[in-house]
């Protein structure tokens, strides 16, 4: 790629020129780690755009269209849909900017039902570039709602670890390496993790590893990346066993998940500073 010349600021003006003036886009607005205050050199572009529920492909056009204004676009990837979150999204790289400036751009149509991932306490404080009809409000949540959610993912998790965890061990001892580590990551590690996140930060349980160094404590992050960083197969066996053991004792604090009070607690905590006006 060529030296870095475009950057956060000008990706911004460039789509906020573009598509405000369009009668059929009526918001957009920036999430990821501009809405955690955690922008740094390394951070890509969480964008999202609100429209009519016809005119998604045109937002993308036009978007293509102004960003290669900008720079040319060196990469592009439009995922195939439905998504997992009922939105439509794409990908940009472009040759001008840092190969870590991602542009992530989510179009939503305005009659969707989809989550927008409006709430501040799981998604952070996401920066409005424009809202011509007020549409982007925080949603509150439901902290019962939530507490029930949480106490289903204990269940779930439990289940999940209890019936899969040996299949690592199985496939050790039939001397298929590479499938016992695909089983150690999926099925042993992804259920500690989240465990730990329900225990420490329940509102994001299900981000998996994102994040786990900012909400996690460190001697936990510590204890976690000497079972993620396996050296070869012959510590695979040893490090499964110390997931286990760990897996257990948590099952044990967790018990059969948080109440109401404890979500309202982690509510209060997470929305400090966050504005709903």
């Amino acid at each position: 790629m060529s030296v870095a010349t475009i950057g956060r600021d000008d990706v911004v003006a460039a789509l906020r020129q573009s598509l405000e003036p369009l009668e059929f886009v009526a918001a957009m607005w920036e999430a990821g780690a501009v809405a955690f205050g955690r922008v740094d050199a390394w951070s890509d572009m969480d964008l999202q755009v609100l429209c009519d529920d016809d005119r998604v492909d045109d937002v993308f056009g036009a978007a293509a269209a102004a960003l290669v204004e900008l720079s040319p676009i060196d990469l592009t990837f439009r995922l195939p849909e439905p998504t997992w979150h009922g939105h439509s999204q794409a990908f940009y790289r472009l040759e001008d900017a840092s190969e870590f400036l991602l542009i992530d751009l989510v179009v939503m149509r305005r009659g969707s039902t989809a989550d927008r991932f409006l709430q501040p306490e799981i998604h952070g404080q996401p920066v409005v570039y424009f809202d011509k009809k007020g549409e982007i409000t925080w949603e509150a949540l439901d902290a019962g709602a939530f507490a029930e959610r949480l106490r289903g993912r204990v269940a779930a998790v439990r289940a999940l670890f209890g019936l899969f965890g040996p299949f690592v061990l199985k496939e050790l001892n039939r001397g298929n390496d590479v499938e016992a580590m695909a089983y150690y990551q999926n099925v042993v590690l992804r259920p500690l993790v989240e465990l730990l996140r329900i225990i420490h930060a329940p509102l994001r349980h299900n981000f998996y590893n994102r994040y786990v160094y900012y909400e996690l404590p460190g001697d936990m992050v510590e204890r976690l990346e000497r079972l993620f960083f396996v050296g070869a197969a012959g510590e695979l066996r040893a490090k499964c066993e110390e997931a286990g053991v760990w897996f257990a004792d948590l099952l044990r604090q967790v018990q059969d998940g948080p109440v109401e009070s404890d979500i309202a607690d982690a509510i209060e905590r997470e929305k400090g500073g966050f504005s709903r006006e």
